[in-house]
């Protein structure tokens, strides 16, 4: 295997320690995934350079210039505060270019619209839930055809930010509390979608043609009350204690053989559909009937070593060094003129 010099970039707040050793579960839960990979391809022999970058990209042009860097290994969810920002530095790095890991700038735009997403999938005949757009300074109107319950999220955030048990509500008065809690704290349009009763699915895949999917992973929360709406809130995905104390944890999905083959045809049309390329995980809801709904597509999920994309990466065989030489070595195939 060829060693590579390597520019990883993300948030400068989680450019990795050397150690976790000292932190609290709730710090090494927020720098993991950056320590895991730096940690993680320097064990391979490869010569990393991490560089923290939020709101110049003057930084990430110089590190290039001086590094010269085989490829740029992207951990970015954002740039300049702003969640969508991030695909324009993609841009900047094919404007250099730059080969970089995970998705491709167009990929990630047309992924990272909820509403747009769901339209393109619903166009190719997958299921989606149902859903409506109230954007920023217009009045809250329910479309007659948009039952309840819904859930109420914002329109690009990621992450579940926002999202909490009052996130699904049960009447137009609740809908205009909800939306208007989207447009004020979080300050971003607002969609609405039918809320699906049901499992939580994730579906992982890697590859840029040749598409390889993971075995199905499920969110569960064993001491969820009985009747109480399974929800992935901000607290369920990321906070630790709150994850221990409710029992929540995500692992393979006992499916029957013929419906998980359905969800993986599925999954894989719809990475298609989206033009997505490197890695990215698919959400699903599962109802009581086995029937799955398309709920969004995640370019460039987290890769932690013992989060859901990389457990189930191992548990059809992949180890986490080699999960990550796979994300590198597809980015570095990405670049070439001839896989354009």
């Amino acid at each position: 295997m060829k060693k590579l010099r390597i520019l990883a970039l993300m948030h400068p707040q989680l450019v990795p320690p050397e150690t976790l050793d000292g932190l609290t579960p709730q710090e090494v839960s927020e720098s993991k995934t950056e320590y895991d990979v730096v940690r993680t391809l320097r064990a391979a022999g490869h010569e990393v350079h991490p560089l923290g970058v939020q709101y110049e990209l003057f930084p990430i042009r110089d590190a290039i210039d001086q590094l010269k860097p085989h490829i740029v290994f992207n951990l970015l969810e954002e740039f300049h505060g702003e969640v969508l920002f991030d695909q324009n530095v993609v841009s900047f790095l094919e404007l250099l270019h730059t080969p970089y890991t995970g998705c491709n700038p167009r990929g990630m735009i047309i992924s990272r619209g909820k509403a747009l997403s769901k339209k393109l999938v619903a166009y190719h005949r997958i299921r989606a839930p149902d859903f409506a757009v109230f954007p920023i300074g217009h009045k809250v109107r329910r479309p007659p055809r948009l039952k309840f319950p819904l859930i109420v999220k914002s329109l690009i955030e990621h992450a579940s930010i926002g999202i909490a048990r009052a996130s699904v509500v049960d009447s137009d008065e609740k809908l205009a509390e909800r939306v208007a809690f989207v447009h004020d704290r979080i300050g971003t349009d607002a969609i609405a979608e039918q809320f699906i009763e049901g499992r939580e699915l994730y579906v992982s895949i890697i590859g840029n043609d040749r598409l390889v999917v993971f075995p199905i992973w499920e969110l569960v929360a064993e001491k969820r009350a009985d009747g109480e709406p399974l929800i992935a809130t901000a607290r369920v995905k990321h906070d630790v204690e709150y994850q221990l104390r409710h029992g929540i944890d995500t692992r393979a999905a006992q499916l029957p053989d013929d419906l998980a083959a359905k969800l993986v045809h599925a999954a894989k049309r719809i990475y298609k559909i989206l033009e997505l390329t490197g890695y990215a995980r698919l959400d699903f809801r599962l109802d009581a009937n086995g029937q799955f709904f398309f709920l969004e597509a995640n370019p460039n999920p987290e890769i932690a070593e013992r989060e859901e994309f990389a457990s189930a990466a191992l548990a059809a065989g992949v180890s986490y060094p080699d999960l990550l030489q796979r994300i590198v070595n597809l980015g570095l195939r990405q670049s070439r003129p001839s896989s354009a």
